[in-house]
């Protein structure tokens, strides 16, 4: 069994040796992942959001500038999920759990010397939680915290855009290009859970008001989206725009923290 490709910056690959010597921890954030093992439709494992932030460092660290440094906690692989409750092969743990599991990693790093963490999160149902604690962990420890912006999406109808939200043509399309060999496609369907022009009771983000809803109530699947859409050709693509953002996100940290770093 190996450590990932990352070695050089994944925390617990290090000695406390190593860790106590490292000579940026004032300014180099500590980069967390958190994800989710939860249902992806009949065509697609249930840890693709684990699997896709490990794929986000693999890709985005191996392109950072020259002078830009950071360093990777234990991933939190297990989210909020409740919302996919119903189908087989969805694990979950509650808010509270989620935000003391980041809480108590923040703690811990700015033990160890770090002022500085940022968030990779690739499971929605994360936001709401994740959000608020990267404050806490401001105001608590005074520790510089962020969550990092994934790329915008180009390339994909109105209709996926604002209701491919799980499973569908971009999720499918970065399993293609990363791990085809987990993505059966003979299984891949289109299923949308409201139209552009018949929202329904499931309504876009931005909208005055949200019904709650759970995947069970709006998709027999578990896909939103259109799965069969998807191909390996996309999945590079966004892939490869999607690591450039975030190796440009965490390059802005570190040149902003430095700036502030006493």
């Amino acid at each position: 069994m190996n450590f990932p490709g990352y070695r050089d910056r994944y925390l617990p690959a290090m000695t406390l040796r190593r860790i106590r010597a490292l000579p940026d921890k004032a300014w180099a954030p500590v980069i967390l992942t958190t994800g989710a093992i939860e249902q992806h439709g009949p065509h697609m494992p249930v840890a693709v959001d684990a699997l896709m932030a490990q794929v986000w460092l693999c890709l985005s660290l191996s392109r950072l500038p020259a002078g830009a440094s950071c360093y990777v906690a234990p991933p939190v692989t297990i989210g909020k999920s409740n919302e996919h409750t119903g189908f087989p092969g969805t694990l979950m743990i509650s808010r509270d759990t989620l935000h003391s599991q980041i809480l108590a990693i923040a703690r811990q790093v700015h033990a160890w010397g770090f002022r500085s963490i940022a968030v990779i999160n690739t499971h929605g149902g994360n936001v709401p939680v994740v959000v608020p604690t990267l404050r806490e962990i401001r105001a608590l420890y005074g520790m510089r915290a962020a969550i990092l912006p994934s790329a915008q999406i180009t390339g994909i109808s109105a209709q996926e855009a604002t209701f491919g939200i799980h499973a569908g043509e971009v999720e499918t399309s970065w399993m293609l290009a990363a791990a085809a060999i987990h993505t059966d496609m003979s299984r891949a369907v289109c299923e949308f859970p409201a139209r552009i022009e018949d929202p329904g009771e499931v309504r876009p983000v931005a909208a005055p008001a949200l019904q709650a809803w759970a995947s069970r109530d709006v998709s027999k699947t578990g896909i939103m989206g259109d799965a069969a859409a998807a191909t390996a050709e996309k999945g590079e693509r966004w892939l490869e725009v999607g690591a450039t953002a975030y190796a440009a996100a965490i390059a802005e940290v570190c040149r902003t923290n430095r700036e502030r770093a006493p």
